[in-house]
């Protein structure tokens, strides 16, 4: 963590302008909190997302779309949860028992964690105001308890809210690229933090899921940081037109 921050935020949004979050981007794990499995595990896709942190930080740093990132792997405390699901501080990922959980303090972690970061995200979606959000993840080819294979390369999750993320599906498809309509899971089971912080507010959003294996390598992430910043500045164009 950054100055015993949950998150930490590369450059300054422009008031009106698009903006990017991550919230699995880390497998930073706190010296006090003991979860009984080893760091080899959390830094597969059981404690962050392979390759997003790369992809936020190069849409800051290079495309002009400031992000805030998660500092802390979602084993410690899972910030695209609500406070009150159990899933929050899981017990269990992908058929992996994290047994350092099982009667973790709930409370600490929020009040440590969770709340920080999302308190922070509000004070920084406020002072923005931004045309449109992007969340980034990425996802496993497949999964180690089912095996059932995963074959986008890139999906747009939603709840209610579809209106910027029917403009990315046909944009990236139109790339050649296989497309997932709420994939791997749907946005209308999981959208924490997007139903928080966008939906609620009436705010156009992306949750992009990259399958993680396309996102190996420093030049991979670069090139899919091109492509979001691209899909992003034309969705909200295309959504100012309609």
């Amino acid at each position: 963590m950054i100055d015993g921050l949950p998150f930490r935020q590369v450059g300054v949004p422009r008031p009106g302008g698009i903006v990017c979050l991550a919230d699995h981007a880390s497998s930073y794990v706190p010296d006090d909190v003991p979860l009984g499995v080893p760091q080899s595990l959390v830094e597969t896709h059981i404690g962050v997302d392979i390759g997003v942190g790369g992809v936020a930080d190069r849409l800051a740093r290079r495309h002009a779309i400031p992000a805030h990132i998660a500092c802390v792997s979602r084993l410690v405390c899972d910030l695209h949860r609500r406070e009150d699901e159990d899933a929050v501080v899981p017990i269990n990922s992908d058929g992996h028992l994290i047994a350092g959980n099982i009667g973790a303090d709930i409370e600490s972690r929020l009040a440590s964690y969770h709340r920080p970061y999302h308190d922070a995200l509000a004070n920084w979606l406020d002072d923005a105001r931004p045309e449109l959000i992007v969340a980034l993840h990425s996802f496993t080819p497949k999964l180690e308890t089912t095996g059932e294979p995963r074959p986008w390369e890139v999906a747009l999750l939603y709840n209610q809210d579809d209106r910027a993320a029917l403009h990315a599906m046909r944009m990236f498809a139109a790339e050649g690229l296989t497309v997932g309509d709420n994939e791997p899971y749907s946005g209308k089971q999981l959208n924490a933090t997007m139903d928080r912080h966008a939906e609620a507010h009436g705010r156009p959003y992306l949750t992009i899921e990259i399958r993680q294996d396309l996102l190996a390598t420093k030049a991979e992430q670069a090139r899919w940081a091109a492509l979001i910043a691209d899909v992003a500045n034309r969705t909200a164009l295309a959504m100012k037109s309609s």
